[in-house]
């Protein structure tokens, strides 16, 4: 870690996710010589190859616009490098070598042959039409296509690439490689798309947690459950809890936090994405809406009083003061959706109260799990009914949660899911790497 704060001091997303998962592993690491011997966190830590690129694209105005595009593949010891795009004027090199991270041990969770990777650009879709979405997402793939393909990396949608973006990188890598095939997942039901997939990540979160519960003798029926972010993620745990007969009563934006005691219903659920279509990122106008429901400016849903914490939005969104005061008001569980939701002063607040909490690799698998699944058809020329992906997806994640269990569970008996999650996927990956040599 010292030598890496040295050569990487800028890059604190990156950082962080290094030492979250060094600091877990540690014990187990050390009673593998021959990993040390292959310097395997050494190679780990580094990304096999990181493609910037410039993306020169025209506006509605006929203005020449520039932007930065990038592609990070991490390791690809276990299957072609695997993870999304994300197009937000955040996006730098950190916060994308931070997922990249993350997704190689997520990716070896679901036991599917995937890879980790990530990629995005700085470009803001907000307020932009479709014919400039177009023309920047045609921009990008024009700059991209060389360097990925089925078997060499697949990337998906993350925020700011939904099935509109997917769809215009597809075409134009299509037009390029004059082939059809799966190099991108999320892709449009007509044309090699998963069902269930824009669903996925929320549904695993849930399924996830319910095993977590059943596992303390507990059932996710009756409890209130509170969320960030109205995103697809947020959308699928909404109405995955609300089927499984949760309630739903505290959901947030950037503007605040919207509490709503009676809990989520179809109607509510289906104006979440409404919101999110109207490219404000506000959820005010929700309490207008349903009368049931009262909006707090300003705040989190972490002030809310619920069982269940679960962050979707972005990551460090929930910190330690947030930790204590979720505890402060009886919260016993905290599943992170979205990827390194939890700050470090957050985690160690809640391991330290002994609840029950998981991290954003494990809970949050369900996502690409069933991007694989997409991955599977497309190469079988097949297309699976939505049950039987669903079906997939519940083993998955049940099999994510035994391997937490198996490698997470303390003498006491206390699951520390955080390690769990660590050292199942380090080890799947570090025993590949090993086994095919210095490379």
């Amino acid at each position: 870690m010292a030598r890496l704060k040295v050569k990487h001091a800028d890059e604190k997303e990156y950082l962080q996710a290094v030492q979250e998962v060094l600091e877990t592993i540690e014990d187990v690491y050390n009673r593998h010589p021959e990993f040390e011997d292959s310097r395997i966190i050494e190679r780990l830590v580094e990304p096999d190859r990181i493609f910037t690129f410039k993306v020169t694209w025209v506006d509605d105005n006929g203005e020449i616009q520039t932007n930065t595009g990038y592609r990070v593949q991490f390791n690809s010891a276990i299957g072609p490098y695997k993870g999304g795009l994300r197009f937000h004027p955040s996006v730098n090199l950190s916060i994308l070598k931070f997922l990249g991270f993350e997704q190689i041990f997520k990716n070896a969770l679901t036991t599917l042959p995937m890879g980790g990777g990530k990629g995005g650009s700085d470009f803001n879709p907000k307020g932009k039409s479709d014919a400039e979405i177009m023309r920047f997402c045609q921009a990008f793939m024009l700059e991209l296509w060389r360097n990925i393909g089925p078997d060499t990396d697949v990337p998906a949608g993350d925020v700011g690439v939904g099935g509109r973006e997917i769809g215009y990188l597809f075409g134009m890598y299509k037009k390029l490689a004059r082939e059809h095939t799966g190099v991108l997942t999320g892709k449009g039901m007509t044309w090699g798309g998963s069902l269930i997939r824009p669903e996925a990540t929320g549904f695993g979160a849930v399924y996830f947690v319910q095993h977590m519960l059943h596992r303390v003798d507990r059932d996710i029926r009756g409890m209130k459950i509170a969320i960030s972010g109205f995103g697809n993620v947020a959308w699928g745990a909404a109405t995955k809890a609300t089927q499984l007969g949760a309630r739903v009563i505290a959901i947030s934006g950037p503007d605040g936090a919207i509490y709503d005691p009676e809990g989520m219903n179809d109607e509510k659920i289906a104006y979440m994405l409404e919101l999110r279509r109207s490219n404000n990122d506000v959820v005010a106008p929700f309490a207008d809406k349903f009368p049931s429901a009262t909006f707090y400016p300003g705040k989190k849903a972490w002030s809310i009083k619920c069982d269940i914490a679960m962050p979707c939005a972005y990551q460090n969104e929930l910190d330690g003061d947030d930790a204590k005061e979720l505890l402060a008001n009886g919260t016993w569980c905290c599943a992170e959706v979205s990827n390194m939701g939890c700050t470090p002063e957050a985690i160690a607040e809640f391991q330290k109260a002994r609840i029950l909490f998981a991290p954003g690799k494990a809970v949050n698998a369900g996502g690409v799990a069933t991007s694989g699944l997409e991955m599977t058809q497309n190469a079988m020329h097949i297309s699976w009914s939505a049950e039987e992906v669903d079906r997939k997806l519940h083993e998955i994640m049940s099999n994510i949660h035994h391997a937490c269990v198996q490698y997470g569970t303390q003498p006491d008996g206390y699951v520390n899911y955080l390690k769990g999650a660590n050292v199942a996927g380090f080890m799947k990956v570090a025993t590949a790497m090993l086994e095919q040599g210095v490379i």
